[in-house]
Parts: C-alpha cells; structure tokens; sequence
C-alpha cells in the first residue's frame, strides 16, 4: 500500500490527525499534506470536522473500508510467499473474547510462536460481540468467542466445551452450601458480567430454558471481566455465574467455591469465527494449530 494509504487508515481509526501523527512518529503537518493528496487523488473530501472533531464523509467510509480490505490482502500476499519461501512469517491478528484471551488463548500463542518465530501475532480482546464486529470490518484476521448466537457473514467452528458455574468466596456466608435450588439462584445476590458478554448471553439462554427469567435474577452490579468478579467474591456475601475455565486455580486454592444449582447445567462451547467467503493461509494454518492443541 501507497504510504499514504496507512496515513488515511490511521486518521480515520483514530479521527485524529494528532494521534495518528503520534502513532506513526510523523509529524502533524506531514499527515495533513498526505491526507490532502489522497483527497486530491480522488477529488473527494474524506474528512469533515464537526466543532473540535473530525468524522469520515460517506466517501470516506467506502475508501476506508476498501483500504481495510486491501490491508487485509496484502497480509494475505506476504503470507503465501513466505508459505512459498518455505519461511512463513508474516503478520496475523487475532480478536478474542476476554475468557478465551485471558485463560485460554496466551498458551497456545505461546506454542504457536516457537513453531512459527516468523510470524508477529497481535491480540485484540474485548467483549464477543465486539470481536465479530472487528472481524466483519476486516480489523482482524479470526475471532475466537464464547456466545451462542451467530451473526450473518460470519462461520463458526467449535474449539472447545465449557461450562458456566456457579460460586462463591471462600469465606461468603455460602460457601458451606454444597447445592441450592431455583429459587435460590433467584433470592441470593449475583455479580454478572457486562452487556455484550457472550457469557451473559449464554446465562441468559440457559435460564430461559428452565422457566427462570434473566430479568428476576438478583443483580446488584455487573463487572467487565471475570478477573473483577473473581476479586470482588473475595469480599463479597454473593455468588457469581462464570467460566469454570477461568477459575481453575481458585477452585483448588479453595478462595473459591463451588455451588450447584438443583435442575440447572450451563454448557457452552468456545468457537472460531472467520469471515464467510474465502479463508485465508493464515487463518487456515493457525486454525489448524489451534484444533489440535491440546487446551
């Protein structure tokens, strides 16, 4: 791509010429000349600024939008040759929701570099619905996401089975009780996690399938990350709906515990999502990796 072209893409992420400037140790004035010869080169104005903020024109989307796909090809490009070279390098970007990027994903990265020391991986995480958004706006090359639902242009895989669990602190006025019913589940304090979660999704689905609605469930405050909920139970009379991946460890040190709810199992499945149409080397080869790593 034409130097240019990376300028355009970093100002249209940032809608800032000053934190594209920064980002790609130039200066400001050297960004707005590149911008004003591709608004030259295509006789259109790309950028409009509303007060102290700059927004794309709708010209300006479809040419970011095209920019990311070419971007995206030309990853692609680099990878084949290197596959051709019998030297694969190249970069990849994965967007992972935040129990898989957290407890999951590090590890298999980790392998997957020491088999492939060429190749620079760069790891997004966020929210499951967030990552698919990246992935249908060619930001990244694959999504790894632990919702239920699926969204139109985009393949699912499954990877590996999980299950939402139930627990509480160690020290909770609950962690005596071994089982609880439904009615329970309904009375006791619950921490969630955040809108857009794929786990409250799946929590939500779950309990719809037993007559229980979300909306009745007692929850005194969501938290952006099971990090935060396993750190609140610590200090916490309440109980927590989570990913028995990601508390693996608290289990066995005893800082948490579990509970069973009578009647209620929460399984889910973590899944690849890639963008219909054409795959990609890349996403071919780390897909593969993936599958067969033993998580």
């Amino acid at each position: 791509m034409d130097y240019r072209d990376t300028v355009f893409i970093s100002v249209a992420e940032n809608l800032s010429f000053s934190k594209a400037a920064n980002d790609l140790n130039i200066s400001q004035p050297a960004v707005t000349k590149h911008i004003k010869e591709l608004e030259i080169k295509f006789n259109t104005n790309l950028f409009e600024r509303k007060g102290n903020k700059i927004f794309l024109t709708r010209k300006g989307k479809i040419v970011y939008n095209s920019y990311k796909q070419i971007e995206q090809q030309y990853r692609e490009l680099e990878f084949e040759i290197s596959q051709l070279n019998h030297d694969i390098s190249g970069d990849f970007i994965i967007g992972a929701s935040s129990t898989i990027s957290q407890y999951l994903i590090p590890k298999t990265i980790a392998s997957f570099h020491k088999r492939y020391p060429k190749v620079n991986i760069h790891l997004i995480n966020g929210n499951s619905f967030d990552m698919e958004q990246l992935l249908l706006n060619n930001k990244v090359d694959i999504a790894l996401v632990e919702n239920h639902s699926s969204q139109s242009g985009i393949r699912y895989k499954s990877f590996l089975d999980d299950e939402l669990i139930l627990v509480t602190g160690g020290n909770s006025i609950y962690s005596k009780r071994k089982t609880i019913s439904k009615n329970d589940l309904l009375q006791f304090p619950v921490v969630l996690r955040e809108k857009g979660s794929g786990t409250l999704e799946v929590i939500k689905e779950a309990l719809l399938k037993q007559n229980l609605d979300f909306e009745d469930l007692n929850v005194p405050i969501h938290l952006g990350s099971t990090e935060s909920i396993k750190n609140f139970l610590l200090d916490f009379d309440g109980l927590a709906i989570v990913s028995e991946q990601a508390v693996k460890t608290e289990l066995y040190l005893k800082t948490l515990v579990e509970i069973k709810v009578t009647g209620v199992h929460i399984p889910r499945q973590f899944r690849i999502a890639y963008k219909m149409g054409h795959k990609s080397r890349q996403v071919e080869l780390f897909e593969n990796f993936l599958l067969g790593y033993n998580l």
